[in-house]
Order: structure tokens, then C-alpha cells, then sequence
């Protein structure tokens, strides 16, 4: 996010940590809440989904998937059993238009997890009021819910980001399912932390050039992006997944985990620090060549999530 997308994420969007004494049981549950220590989100205010109109908001972004599912020890298909408002007084940092409820839900799937789950799901989560100023009804509703497990809390779980409840429909988990796959899969993109160097090198013939770039990782595994341009012909760019640097290294394809890692972790300009060249001219085409490559990645289109 740098943007340091999925690490920070998890960090600065766990928000809603569930009393001592929380039960499964909703007025058990409700008692913990009360005796407990309850934190807010931090960033409550600055919630995307929090500061939009209070109008029926776009579905989620290929980003917003990953940047869920990559923070998430636990994505759960629940469907509500009972819901509990909470007063104001218990609800630090909500956002205006919205309601605080501890929820009850049964697993109906786990569709990916780093930890087990049980048949019952307790959270806290906020909900946007409707037109009329009403808490909406969430009972037998189903939902995909973003979570990790609450550490000696058997059956509480705690949403990894103030959106991190999403209604259920197969359409959405069949996008979901693919960026699941990546995220477990062993050869998985490691996390992109920022620009470590760059090096821009003229060639022999006039518009010739080849331009290195190496990116930091969490993993310290590299990756390393390149540029080569030769006369007369299209500018060829790549990204190379590993120690060798691969001249037939090729652009990741749109909204896959690679681009994910890329288009939305890289900062927007080149760090001045990280350019090697001392000639203005090379300084100058290794800057070029980092911005080209962003244009040809594009946007990183956010609607329910915010960049860390």
C-alpha cells in the first residue's frame, strides 16, 4: 500500500474487537458487549462505503475482493440468525447513517480459511440506515463475511474492514472464487512494499533503451518490472516473478492477482531516491518508463475498500 494493500489492510482495518465474555447466545452475547472492551474503527470516518450517499452503492471491484480476501484469515458464506442493535453509547466512531448490530449467523460455507470455523458466527458489524432512517432487517439474509478468528473467543470473529460483510449471491462468489484460488495457491505474488531501485541504460542506436525496476517485497522475494524500447518498434514492457530476469517477461493480465499486486501497491510516482541514474537525461527515462508502465496497468478501482 506504498499502499502495502493486504498486510496493512488487515492492521488498519480490524476494527470491531469483541467484549470479554462474548457467547454465542444473543443476550449472553449482548452482556459481554456491555462488560467488555469494544474499539471502534480507527478509520470510521474515512470508510468509503461510510462517506457515499445514502443510496444503494455499486458492487464491489476486482480491489476490493482482494484486498478483502488477502486480509482475511476466514471468508464465510453465514446466513443471519438474529440481530441486536446497539445503543449509541456502545457504538464509538460511527459513522453518521449508520447503525452498530452484533449479529448471530450459521455457516453455511467456508468457502477459504487459514483457521476453523464453527456452526455459529458471532460479529459486530455496522450497517447503513435505509431511506426512512430504519436499521434494515438482516434475519435469513445471506452474506460473504471477511473475518479472523477472535483468539479465545470460540465462535467470534471479527470483520477484517467496516465493509466486510457483503451480501451472498453466486455471481459474486464466482468472482470471488478465482481470487481465492491465487491468494492459496504456493506460487502466489508476494505483497508489493515499494520501489527499491531503478535503472534507466541508453542504447547504441538513437531511442534505444532498456530500463530495470526492483520492487520490495514483504517476502523479500523479487520482482522486477522492464522496459525496452528499439526503434521502429512498440514499446515492450514486462514483470519478472522471481531471481531471473526474464527478457521474454510478459504484462500480468487485468484483474488477476498480479496485476492486483502491481496496480494497486505501486506508488504513483518513481521514488526519486530509488532512481540509480546520476545523468538527468537517464534520471528522466527511468521515470518515464515507471509512469508508462502505470498507464498500461490503469486504475485500481476502489468502491468498498480504501488503499492503506
Amino acid at each position: 500500500m506504498t499502499h502495502q494493500d493486504g498486510q496493512e489492510l488487515t492492521r488498519s482495518f480490524k476494527y470491531l474487537k469483541i467484549g470479554l465474555g462474548l457467547s454465542l447466545g444473543l443476550m449472553g452475547g449482548l452482556a459481554g458487549l456491555a462488560a467488555g472492551a469494544l474499539t471502534a474503527p480507527a478509520a470510521a470516518q474515512t470508510n468509503p462505503a461510510a462517506a457515499a450517499p445514502a443510496s444503494p452503492i455499486a458492487g464491489p471491484t476486482y480491489a476490493d475482493l482482494a484486498s478483502l480476501a488477502d486480509a482475511a484469515d476466514l471468508v464465510i458464506r453465514a446466513k443471519i440468525r438474529r440481530q441486536s442493535l446497539l445503543e449509541p453509547a456502545r457504538a464509538p466512531g460511527l459513522a453518521p447513517g449508520f447503525a452498530r448490530l452484533y449479529v448471530e449467523a450459521d455457516t453455511l460455507a467456508l468457502i477459504a480459511g487459514r483457521a476453523s470455523v464453527g456452526a455459529r458466527l458471532a460479529y459486530l458489524v455496522d450497517v447503513r440506515l435505509d431511506p426512512r432512517g430504519k436499521v434494515p432487517k438482516l434475519k435469513s439474509r445471506e452474506f460473504l463475511v471477511f473475518a479472523d478468528p477472535v483468539p479465545g473467543r470460540p465462535g467470534a470473529v471479527q470483520l477484517v474492514a467496516p465493509t466486510a460483510q457483503l451480501p451472498w449471491s453466486a455471481e459474486l462468489e464466482a468472482r470471488l472464487r478465482p481470487i481465492l484460488t491465487e491468494l492459496y495457491a504456493p506460487d502466489a505474488p508476494p505483497r508489493i512494499t515499494g520501489v527499491s531501485e531503478a535503472l534507466a541504460v541508453p542504447g547504441t542506436l538513437s531511442g534505444e533503451s532498456e530500463t530495470q525496476i526492483f520492487l520490495a517485497t514483504d517476502s523479500g522475494a523479487p520482482v522486477s518490472l522492464s522496459v525496452l524500447r528499439r526503434p521502429g518498434q512498440a514499446v515492450q514492457w514486462g514483470v519478472s516473478w522471481g531471481e531471473i530476469i526474464d527478457s521474454a517477461a510478459r504484462p500480468p493480465a487485468p484483474e488477476t492477482l498480479r496485476w492486483y499486486r502491481l496496480a494497486c501497491a505501486l506508488p504513483p510516482q518513481l521514488p526519486s531516491s530509488a532512481n540509480l541514474a546520476r545523468d538527468l537525461a537517464e534520471r528522466r527515462l527511468a521515470a518515464g518508463d515507471y509512469a508508462f508502465i502505470l498507464s498500461r496497468l490503469g486504475p485500481c478501482e476502489r468502491r468498498l475498500t480504501a488503499p492503506g
